[in-house]
């Protein structure tokens, strides 16, 4: 995700300076004109603006505070942090950006892969109201839509009430297709029957095409899936969410299953293995 994000800021003509932890991952980028940094504090260095796009609240930590990213930080620069961490972590990083003098916008995106490619993400942005025209050019280069939702955090828990619709809608896909070849009907009736109608949902198709191939290419694989269900009932722990509990198991018989790799939709397997030790 971040490396396309980059190459869509170098296309519209911004100076991107870029880092990755697996350094041939951000050699990638210098045929489309980034410039490669050796280290978090080298590829900041200067830098009005910083994006960050990581798989983690850890990875964030390694970057920006253990690995010098934040300390080496222009004074008044920008931070807008795209990756999906938590309410928690947010709040800390936020308020590690204001000791420093730094403007924190808490921006985590809506879309995966193919939209991440075509500059198409949608922007949960919060922060400063002042921050806004700042973010622009950037949000303009990698989403075709921005949602300001107020002080930094708000953003980050309106992705935590998406992805928790998403996945929850993940796991009864697959159950609706496991049910379906367990009373002996094609998939795809099932598709033609909400078709057009009140109940149809593009994700179904694109997600069942998927799961009636059983060919799982990762748009966003399911080990990070199962990432941000934690991070959903870790905000909410004192919500009962059942439903989300239940796909919290769903996603982690999935991973002993060995399917972490694959895209989210794998979740399909937890569902099968347990119509297949059906007597």
């Amino acid at each position: 995700m971040g490396g396309l994000m980059a190459r869509n800021l170098v296309r519209v003509g911004h100076e991107v300076t870029v880092w990755n932890r697996t350094e041939e991952k951000a050699r990638a980028l210098e045929l489309d004109g980034a410039h490669v940094a050796l280290s978090p504090g080298a590829a900041v260095e200067g830098a009005e603006i910083v994006l960050t796009m990581l798989a983690d609240a850890r990875a964030v930590d390694s970057t920006m505070l253990q690995g010098g990213g934040l300390a080496a930080m222009a004074d008044g620069a920008l931070w807008i942090q795209t990756s999906t961490v938590g309410v928690e972590a947010t709040e800390r990083l936020a308020e590690l950006a204001e000791q420093r003098g730094i403007t924190f916008v808490d921006a985590p995106v809506l879309g995966t892969k193919k939209p991440a490619e075509d500059g198409q993400l949608v922007m949960l942005a919060s922060g400063p109201e002042e921050a806004r025209t700042r973010c622009d050019p950037v949000f303009n280069a990698i989403a075709r839509d921005q949602v300001w939702l107020g002080e930094a955090g708000a953003g980050t828990r309106l992705k935590l009430v998406v992805n928790s619709w998403i996945l929850c809608t993940i796991e009864n896909i697959a159950e609706t297709f496991v049910l379906c070849k367990t009373f002996g009907l094609d998939p795809r009736r099932f598709l033609e029957a909400i078709g057009g109608g009140a109940m149809d949902m593009q994700y179904a198709h694109l997600k069942g095409e998927a799961i009636m191939n059983e060919d799982f290419p990762a748009s966003f694989p399911l080990y990070l899936a199962r990432k941000d269900v934690a991070l959903i009932l870790e905000a909410a722990r004192d919500l009962e969410l059942p439903l989300v509990r239940a796909t919290s198991r769903q996603f982690d018989r999935a991973l002993e299953l060995g399917h972490g790799d694959e895209d989210m939709s794998a979740v399909y397997y937890a569902s099968v293995e347990k119509a297949a030790a059906r007597p």
